[in-house]
């Protein structure tokens, strides 16, 4: 079967390579010149199945108006008079429910741990390698009530059959020795043992070559401009600056921007951009770095080893597309590492990135089959697209072959929205 991919990054680039080892004939388009330029680019690094949960749920309203108070503020909303924001917004605020919060995170989690199950299995397959590590997540709380309040994520872990610790903090200190030297500035935290971390995009530039190797074929440097679909016959092609392309079966793999592409078609995708940022910082003193990633629960900022360097990632800032790189946010990221990592590198030789996390209001991705039966979607995975990449490659493969998946597509498709 001929598939046509729109997008490359490490969502599109997993769907190419596990369609193609399948035996399909299997076409990219991208408009970057390779693979993993965008959003993929300079996440946080965690493969955090454990991690997994909406951002909507009980408290967060009143939580965000104290976030955008702080100094180093976790969330930043610039107003605009965008309502495709507003309709977001209030969408998930309607998500910010107890009952809605377990529902998504099950969802989610459902989806992660099947993933990280089939980052292992690709590993042991093909022997990937992108600075990657096994050695869990650290969610480090700063006070005591942050550490009480993980009772009903334990809940979730614990029905859902992931692996957890609850640590108080001497507890951390094995997993993570530099923070002995900053013990007084956290009480605890909760170590999910499961989860792994690594450059996504090393990754993605890997898997994109054993794709090329099975088969498929990348087209960079391509503008999509428009699906053309007939109400009878579905989906008859994309049409590029490069020309039109044609297939038996169309994936979008657009993150951010693939709502724009299907809304023509009849397709209310809600996924709005969610603007994150990252720095990278040279290792300077290994026995001062983190061993894996720990995750601040205080500024939602998360501290990553990758090889040599420090990635640090976080901040969520609702202003459309703009990709500005904003001086305070990476004030923020560098707070977080000097006061938790003070000896681990340095943050003036550190690289500043950011990109569009796609994010729907219930936190879980859009992954599978519309209404319109040639096409596919495959995006709105958040803050958890590294995390879910391989997971959500395996699944799409497997519905294009007409094959049931390995687990339960309940509340995972457009189908949740009326799409």
């Amino acid at each position: 079967m001929q598939v046509l991919i729109l997008g490359s990054g490490v969502i599109g680039t997993s769907v190419a390579y596990y369609l193609a080892r399948a035996g399909h004939e299997v076409t990219v388009l991208e408009r970057q010149p390779a693979p993993a330029l965008e959003t993929s680019f300079g996440n946080a690094g965690e493969v955090s199945p454990g991690y997994s949960a909406p951002w909507a749920g009980p408290g967060v309203p009143v939580k965000a108006i104290k976030w955008m108070l702080m100094q180093h503020s976790p969330l930043v909303v610039k107003p605009m008079l965008d309502p495709a924001m507003w309709r977001w917004g209030l969408s998930m605020l309607r998500n910010c429910t107890q009952a809605r919060y377990e529902l998504n995170k099950g969802r989610m989690v459902r989806l992660a741990e099947y993933s990280r199950d089939c980052l292992k299995a690709l590993r042991a397959d093909t022997g990937i390698q992108y600075d990657e590590r096994m050695q869990g997540t650290l969610q480090l709380f700063r006070t005591q009530q942050q550490l009480d309040g993980t009772a009903k994520d334990v809940e979730v872990l614990k029905a859902s059959g992931v692996p957890y610790q609850v640590l108080d903090r001497e507890g951390c200190l094995p997993y993570e020795p530099a923070l002995a030297a900053v013990k007084e500035k956290f009480v605890g935290g909760l170590r999910l043992p499961g989860d792994e971390t690594g450059d996504c995009f090393k990754f993605t530039q890997a898997l994109a070559r054993l794709a090329e190797a099975a088969g498929v074929t990348f087209r960079f440097g391509v503008n999509i401009q428009a699906i053309e679909h007939d109400a009878a016959k579905g989906v008859t092609a994309v049409r590029t600056d490069k020309g039109k392309f044609t297939a038996d079966r169309y994936v979008v793999a657009l993150g951010s921007y693939s709502p724009a592409l299907v809304r023509p078609l009849g397709i209310d995708l809600p996924v709005y951009p969610v603007k994150g940022f990252s720095i990278t910082v040279p290792i300077t003193d290994a026995d001062g770095a983190p061993e894996s990633t720990v995750m601040d629960e205080t500024f939602k900022v998360a501290v990553t080893r990758l090889g040599d360097r420090i990635r640090v990632g976080g901040t969520a800032q609702l202003s459309g597309f703009d990709l500005a790189l904003n001086p305070r946010r990476r004030d923020t990221l560098e707070h977080v590492v000097t006061d938790l990592f003070p000896k681990g590198g340095n943050v003036r030789d550190a690289s500043f990135w950011t990109g569009l996390r796609p994010m729907t209001p219930d936190g879980t991705p859009v992954v599978g089959a519309t209404r319109i039966p040639n096409l596919m979607l495959s995006t709105g995975h958040g803050t958890l697209g590294w995390t879910m990449a391989a997971g959500t490659g395996r699944v799409m493969a497997d519905l294009i072959a007409g094959k049931a998946p390995e687990i339960d597509m309940e509340g995972l498709t457009v189908a949740r929205y009326g799409g």
